[in-house]
């Protein structure tokens, strides 16, 4: 047993070592820019000027400013409540100020509706499978294929 201990220590000891050395620093050296085509044909005129910068304000200071709608500095309990105002005012069709459960459950309602194609109050297999969340694909990268070295003959 204190073998397969000293083993797996060593082993341990090995992978940490190689971590250690081989962190992945290596040296990059900076190529030169390539020549432009026509530098003597490129004037002051035809420069782009550098794009202004941007102010360097974090996520949260941008999330501050969307809710501090009079801009004083404070988000008063009436700024903070306003997005939830405008979600329960969509959601309130009739506008008395009370949400039943049918307005509540609108979208629900709505969509079981469509895919009832049999108009029979109830949803079979081929029906509740038009129902499914429909997701966007992921975007993969796509790597270009891979360049042959050029024969020197």
């Amino acid at each position: 047993m204190w073998r397969f201990l000293a083993g797996v220590g060593s082993a341990l000891a090995l992978v940490a070592a190689g971590l250690f050395l081989f962190r992945g620093d290596a040296a990059t050296e900076k190529l030169p820019p390539p020549p432009a085509p026509h530098a003597a044909a490129q004037t002051a005129e035809t420069e782009v000027p550098d794009p202004p910068a941007a102010t360097a304000r974090t996520r949260e200071q941008k999330r501050f400013d969307r809710y501090d709608k009079d801009r004083d500095g404070r988000i008063t309990r009436d700024e903070y409540l306003a997005s939830r105002r405008k979600a329960y005012a969509k959601l309130d069709t009739n506008g008395d100020g009370r949400l039943s459960f049918d307005e509540w459950a609108v979208k629900t309602t709505t969509k079981f509706a469509a895919a009832d194609k049999g108009r029979d109050g109830a949803l079979d297999a081929a029906e509740f499978a038009t129902t499914a969340v429909k997701r966007k694909p992921v975007k993969r990268a796509e790597c270009p294929p891979p360049s042959l070295p050029a024969d020197e003959s």
